[in-house]
């Protein structure tokens, strides 16, 4: 912007100093050539030659160009050049011609002699009312225009001057606007990370302190907000918990006493484990309330090494269900660098919900890759249109609606727990029939010591 402003200021400038310059020139050519016609009209006899070229002299070093003093016949009497062509007839020269005739005028012509354009202007000389001679004062146009590009030269170098002042004076205006919001967007990301307690630092312009105001603001309530949902589940929970566990213990002891009721123990068993399961879902909702805090420390976790004890884990379980668990090596699975306590939980979730829906004789495979662990099950599948839904909270698919019950909340912890640490969950289906869960963790920051080793291999490489 200040480019353009530079320039369209500059060009018409520029355009209206070398018009005014040219014609200066013109101008300053005339008068001096009058002056020295007004003067030399008492100086043309032939006893004051020298005063007349001293004049003549004196104008060419004036002019920086070349005077000439013809008589009337227009014969040279002086010619600041040399007296090489003193005595000479210049009356064919036009300008001279029109002089003589009592007219001033100002000419540019090519010159035979000079082999080049010249700017000639000539002026009577006037005695006692009568044309006795003439002046004519020549200049190369050359000289004219290099004195037009000698000040366009140096308007634009002030032009390149004062653009170079507005850019750097921009530029310091600009990071000093900058600097906050630069702040600002600092503490927006820090506060994005889970960070509640970032504040920005009022400063700047009053926008700018109007809106790190309105974000601090922002802030707090979202910190407010978020802190008054905790100690609603944690209140919740602790409050439903306690009833829960009473009715457990009731129902064990009605249990105890109707074992010869066969239908009536049946009953009870069966509201013992919608107990157990309520109570279950009560502590998935108070996890999931805290899976994006991230209060665990990171450490280096073998990827490997979390697959292999998943699949101890869980073998036990699935046997009961008549379904088997394989471990199968892919590639060295490497380390990443997040909670143990998480990244097992997100894991039991997939395995879990794959035991869920797998049917009995069937496999369900775990498989650890670089910063990546697939859970394949034969189940029913999932249809493209689910595979997001399913991680909203309470949302089953078609599957498991079908299915065994189940509360819907196994695949949205996984993902909330994998993304607390920059991780994702996500399903694909299998050729045939089947779900691959993928716990992906390419976004997990890398075990440091493994991330370095990989470094210095890479520089030896």
């Amino acid at each position: 912007m200040l480019l353009l402003a530079t320039v369209a200021f500059g060009v018409p400038l520029g355009l209206s100093l070398s018009a005014r310059i040219h014609d200066e020139v013109q101008t300053q050519a005339h008068d001096q050539a009058a002056l020295v016609a007004a003067t030399a009209g008492d100086l043309l006899g032939s006893t004051q030659r020298a005063q007349l070229a001293a004049l003549a002299e004196a104008a060419s070093t004036s002019l920086n160009g070349r005077v000439l003093i013809v008589n009337a016949a227009g014969h040279v009497l002086v010619d600041s050049a040399g007296p090489a062509e003193v005595g000479s007839s210049y009356a064919s020269r036009p300008e001279l011609r029109r002089a003589l005739a009592g007219t001033p005028n100002q000419i540019e012509r090519y010159s035979r002699t000079l082999h080049q354009e010249i700017l000639a202007t000539a002026v009577p000389v006037v005695h006692d009312g009568q044309t006795v001679g003439a002046v004519r004062v020549t200049q190369s146009i050359d000289s004219v225009n290099s004195a037009v590009i000698r000040v366009e030269i140096e308007l634009i170098l002030i032009g390149l001057i004062v653009l170079l002042i507005g850019l750097l004076g921009g530029s310091v205006l600009a990071s000093q606007i900058s600097r906050p919001l630069r702040r600002l967007e600092q503490v927006a990301r820090r506060v994005a990370q889970g960070e509640l307690s970032a504040r920005a630092v009022v400063e700047g312009s009053l926008e700018q302190r109007s809106l790190a105001h309105s974000f601090n603001e922002m802030a707090d309530r979202i910190g407010r907000l978020l802190s008054a949902q905790k100690d609603f589940v944690a209140d919740a929970s602790h409050q439903l918990r306690t009833p829960l566990t009473g009715l457990r213990l009731r129902l064990e002891e009605a249990r105890a006493s109707v074992e010869d009721d066969h239908a009536s123990a049946r009953e009870l068993d069966r509201a013992v484990a919608e107990v157990d399961r309520l109570s279950e879902t009560v502590s998935e909702l108070l996890l999931l309330s805290r899976a994006g805090e991230r209060s665990l420390a990171g450490t280096s976790v073998d990827l490997g090494d979390v697959v292999a004890v998943a699949a101890q884990r869980w073998t036990a379980e699935a046997a009961e269900r008549k379904i088997a668990v394989k471990v199968e090596a892919e590639d060295v699975p490497g380390s990443v660098w997040i909670a143990r306590e998480d990244i097992d939980r997100a894991l039991d979730a997939l395995i879990e919900n794959a035991l869920h829906y797998s049917p009995a004789g069937t496999m369900v495979t775990l498989a650890a890759g670089p910063a990546r662990i697939e859970v394949r099950d034969r189940g029913r599948g999932i249809t493209s249109d689910e595979r997001e839904l399913v991680f909203d909270r309470f949302r089953r698919g078609s599957a498991g609606r079908a299915g065994p019950s189940g509360h819907g909340l196994g695949l949205p912890i996984a993902r909330e727990l994998a993304r607390a640490w920059g991780g994702d969950v996500l399903l694909e289906p299998r050729p045939g029939s089947g779900t691959c869960a993928v716990l992906d963790l390419t976004g997990v920051d890398r075990d440091p010591a493994s991330a370095e080793s990989d470094r210095r291999r890479f520089a030896s490489a």
